[in-house]
């Protein structure tokens, strides 16, 4: 494993450090580091890397770029990370093809919607489902494979 630089830019507006913070993390003490995840040997470090670099490029500067600043609560989760925050066991976190944004709620949700709909994404989770106050849109891009522009939930 090499030294993960923090401040490395995966696009023009994120970094790694951004992709890769979490508050329950830090609460928890939970390293959350690609390539150090012992349920998951197989998936490298430049691995988690290029997929963050992908999501970052293809999905959020399209919304950057047309929006302005973007909060991303949620990038790359480890699994005992995912498992703390009640993730799916399938989750495209787990791999750093998936990041949460902040919205206030539904005009934001329904104007980020209209723009990240015309990007190259894989699944749009508005959420939370069982609610009409949405507060963050889980956004996926699969680097490699076909991406479903899957939207689920609604506004």
């Amino acid at each position: 494993m090499q030294h993960i630089n923090y401040e490395e830019q995966l696009s023009e507006h994120f970094t790694v450090g951004e992709m890769l913070r979490s508050g329950t993390a830090i609460r928890l003490r939970i390293k959350n580091l690609p390539g150090c995840d012992p349920c998951q040997p197989g998936l490298s470090e430049q691995t988690v890397i290029s997929n963050l670099q992908a999501l970052c490029t293809k999905v959020l500067e399209p919304l950057r770029r047309q929006i302005g600043k973007v909060i991303v609560t949620s990038g790359y989760r480890c699994t005992a990370l995912n498992r703390a925050l009640e993730g799916s066991e399938q989750s495209q976190h787990l791999s750093g093809e998936a990041a949460d944004i902040y919205v206030s709620g539904r005009q934001m949700c329904q104007k980020y919607v209209n723009i990240l709909q015309h990007t190259d994404f894989d699944q749009m989770i508005l959420e939370p489902l069982d609610s009409h106050l949405k507060r963050w849109i889980h956004i996926s891009h699969r680097r490699n494979g076909e991406n479903r522009h899957q939207i689920i939930g609604d506004i």
